[in-house]
């Protein structure tokens, strides 16, 4: 994406954190925080700041001590804002929605100016961003104050969050278990109360799969609903789009509401929502023809516990009187999957090429984590007609998943085929690392075709995630809802797709699931 690297320029100094301190607790103490804070989502702490209750930057400064504490164990944010932080919090507007709410950045996709972007890339982590994308400016402008960055694997690339230049983000939950990715920063920092709410990018099932995996609300947005601009054309061909993970529903009900709508010159052009997808929330819900299916669209294993998850949310449903038909949309997941690795392939080898004329230098196979070279290298491998028909087959079967749901309002699967995995699991091999590398230094990506390479990794890659692709192809809006723990503490989403631009029906089921199952009162280990 090479209009990204408009207005890029080097910034030292910013402060990088990670399994260090920030403040020490001498610095922390004689500070006003705010003890009901893990208690209250974004909307009830801006409640406070416009009755006067609380102070913008005594929740700046409730948060701070959250990262200070929390996030050593987690390593879910990586870079602090916090001067920036205070200086915003002493000029909040009072009116805005959020006035005031403490929020962190995935950092990913969107810019910051003055500050980098560092796509969990070595490169840039040095490259400062020369203005604030689009998306930056309407939460800037909701009341958010932006108190640092969060962990993801490098451009977003793995449904686990363990990139070379940062380490490995982990799960509140289960300290040795991975919190999901591409979000998964996010997803354990919301998880463990550090802010109510985070922004995340989902390409691929990147604000599911941590939503999911940690216990939080995440609704990935119709394409289109949210601005992209404008130093992105159009993130992952279209696949990718930009929202939060929340604790809440109404969280992220009443932000989509205030950032939603196009920027100047975005590539697809969705109305704004006539109505408010906060208000979705509040009503009672209508019932719904609900298809639900456990069967994988692209993988072949589901596990017992999620069996066991989804066994229940139907059962809930049906118990909330909707109508419940056992049915899916239909994929080849062979070339569905071949067809949608080719053009993440594609898209990982620009974002390599990028990220190396950004820094000046060439591309160095020890620049990259070895998941993004062999990307990469079948990213070089493929032909400019591999991409077409792998771009012309994906938008026609798009045509024919949309079309189920002019008979369905919704459909449910799980999120995920397993349990979070331990950190390092889904991982290459160290022996499959070394010979990554020694086929970037030999340039030599055309051998990884001709292994059936590509075939392997495909199947591999959709195997844990085997529902959430398909619907970042259509363009349609889903969720993950947090209605399940195993007897283990793990928590477990259950997956929701409407039909395309229909946020409002989701945000509804959501309020209704989240009324007779609520979620907030549960807490990781790490907050009790």
């Amino acid at each position: 994406m090479l209009d990204r690297l408009l207005g890029w320029r080097e910034k030292p100094g910013l402060s990088r954190t990670g399994l260090f301190r920030i403040e020490s607790q001498a610095e922390l103490e004689g500070k006003s925080m705010l003890v009901e804070y893990d208690d209250l989502d974004g909307f009830g702490l801006a409640e406070l700041v416009k009755a006067g209750g609380v102070s913008a930057l005594e929740l700046v400064e409730t948060a701070i001590a959250r990262i200070e504490t929390r996030n050593p164990a987690l390593n879910a944010v990586v870079l602090t804002l916090l001067e920036q932080a205070r200086s915003a919090a002493s000029t909040v507007d009072v009116s805005a929605p959020f006035a005031g709410v403490p929020f962190l950045m995935k950092d990913l996709l969107s810019a910051v100016e003055g500050v980098p972007t560092s796509h969990g890339n070595r490169h840039w982590a040095k490259l400062a961003a020369g203005g604030d994308s689009e998306i930056v400016k309407r939460w800037k402008k909701a009341g958010l104050i932006i108190l640092g960055k969060t962990n993801t694997p490098e451009f977003g690339l793995t449904p686990y969050t363990e990139s070379e230049t940062f380490g490995p983000a982990r799960n509140p939950w289960d300290l040795e278990r991975t919190p999901g990715g591409s979000s998964g920063g996010s997803g354990a920092a919301v998880a463990a109360r550090i802010v109510p709410l985070a922004s995340g990018g989902d390409g691929g099932g990147s604000i599911r799969i941590p939503a999911s995996a940690c216990g939080v609300f995440g609704m990935k947005p119709s394409r289109g609903r949210t601005p992209s601009g404008p130093y992105i054309g159009e993130p992952w061909a279209g696949f990718a789009v930009e929202h939060v993970l929340t604790r809440s529903v109404r969280d992220s009900a009443a932000l989509l509401d205030y950032v939603q709508g196009p920027d100047v010159g975005a590539p697809h052009y969705l109305p704004p929502y006539s109505g408010s997808f906060l208000d979705a929330v509040k009503e009672p819900a209508r019932k719904l023809r609900i298809a639900v299916s456990s069967a994988p669209m692209l993988g072949k294993k589901v596990e017992p516990e999620v069996l066991a998850a989804f066994a229940d949310a139907t059962k809930l449903l049906s118990d909330l009187g909707h109508e419940i038909v056992e049915a899916a949309p239909q994929v080849d997941a062979e070339a569905f999957s071949l067809s949608f690795l080719t053009v993440l392939a594609a898209e990982l080898r620009a974002d390599m090429e990028d990220a190396a004329t950004a820094a000046g230098v060439p591309i160095r196979v020890n620049d990259f984590d070895a998941s993004t070279i062999g990307m990469g290298l079948l990213g070089q491998a493929f032909s400019a007609s591999d991409l077409a028909k792998a771009l012309r087959y994906l938008k026609l079967a798009a045509r024919g998943v949309s079309s189920f749901f002019e008979t369905h309002d919704a459909l449910m699967t799980p999120v995920l085929s397993r349990l979070p995995p331990p950190i390092g699991a889904l991982q290459p091999s160290t022996q499959e690392k070394t010979i990554i590398r020694a086929i970037g230094r030999a340039k030599a990506g055309w051998l990884l075709r001709k292994l059936g390479i590509a075939e392997r990794l495909a199947a591999d890659t959709f195997a844990f995630m085997p529902w959430t692709p398909v619907f970042n192809v259509t363009g349609q809006p889903a969720m993950s809802v947090p209605l399940f723990w195993t007897d283990g503490g793990l928590p477990i989403g259950t997956h929701f797709v409407g039909r395309f631009g229909d946020e409002a029906t989701l945000f509804q089921l959501a309020g209704q699931l989240e009324r007779a199952r609520p979620w907030s009162d549960r807490k990781p280990p790490l907050c009790r």
